[in-house]
């Protein structure tokens, strides 16, 4: 089946990312988000990283506003009747994503195709709970989705093949590499890189090093881009503490047990650069270290 229309189901950085690449690559685009805020800033932020593409170069003027011209933002869920795919993209919360899914699958098109960006949650689970297995499937982009080229393709056990066929084209198409992983807690990235994450928290509360130097130490000594505490405030200390939760309560391994002081960092509301305020202080350029 090719896609042709997309539904994004929420308007969050990656929502906002996954609508931006998908109407750079050709796709019209319905963005869903039921706070009209939410779908302002989201596109506000498009129209900036867009205009960052053109003044490197790397799209033109034209290109820019035909990507704009292609998304159209909606509060309401019916919006995606038109739609040949919904990608949802909202917190990652199973008791939340159960309950968009019986809003949003009763105004699907019969052959559409409901996919999670979740980064860790079942996706045979999440298919029961959607009513349509055969046509849900994960697809679980990396932030910030414009910049990172690869996407994890999961099938849950009742994921037909032609519905996995149709992601990885579409991912193609929008210039990302896929990799297929089975349906086991955080897949294949998070399972390898959640357990680096925590301990690099663990160090940070245990006195071992300060935050400096444990994300340089990371950086300089073992090659990183940028450190795992930076890392943590990029995604968001939120989603980091419910992926772990998720890997310690699906493998029953202690080194997925989440770090008490990221718990409470959350319990803070120091959720990392989307407040301001997670490992680093982003209210100073350069970002003061917290601890």
């Amino acid at each position: 089946m090719e896609i042709r229309t997309l539904g994004v189901l929420g308007a969050g950085a990656m929502g906002n990312g996954i609508a931006h690449v998908a109407a750079l690559s050709g796709l019209d685009v319905v963005l869903v988000d039921t706070a009209q805020a939410v779908l302002e800033k989201s596109m506000a932020t498009m129209r900036k990283n867009l205009e960052r593409q053109v003044q490197k170069g790397t799209i033109d003027a034209a290109a820019e506003a035909a990507a704009l011209a292609r998304v159209s933002p909606m509060t309401t869920h019916d919006a995606f009747a038109k739609c040949d795919m919904v990608i949802e993209a909202v917190p990652e919360r199973e008791e939340i994503k159960r309950a968009v899914y019986a809003q949003v699958i009763p105004h699907l098109a019969p052959h559409a195709i409901l996919a999670s960006n979740t980064s860790s949650i079942s996706i045979t689970k999440l298919g029961r709970a959607s009513g349509i297995a055969e046509r849900f499937v994960g697809m679980h982009f990396f932030n910030p989705v414009p910049m990172m080229k690869l996407v994890e393709v999961i099938s849950g056990l009742e994921t037909a093949d032609a519905t996995v066929a149709a992601v990885e084209d579409l991912a193609k198409r929008m210039g990302k590499i896929t990799i297929a992983a089975q349906d086991m807690p955080g897949f294949i990235v998070n399972r390898i890189l959640v357990p680096m994450l925590n301990e690099a928290i663990f160090a940070l509360h245990e006195g071992i090093g300060d935050v400096v130097s444990i994300d340089n130490g990371m950086k300089l000594g073992a090659g990183h881009p940028m450190g795992p505490l930076t890392l943590c405030d990029l995604v968001g200390l939120d989603v980091a503490l419910e992926v772990m939760r998720v890997l310690h309560a699906g493998l029953g391994e202690d080194k997925y047990r989440p770090c008490p002081l990221l718990v409470n960092y959350v319990e803070a509301g120091w959720l990392g650069r989307k407040t301001g305020r997670g490992f680093y202080d982003y209210s100073t350029n350069p970002p003061t270290p917290t601890r």
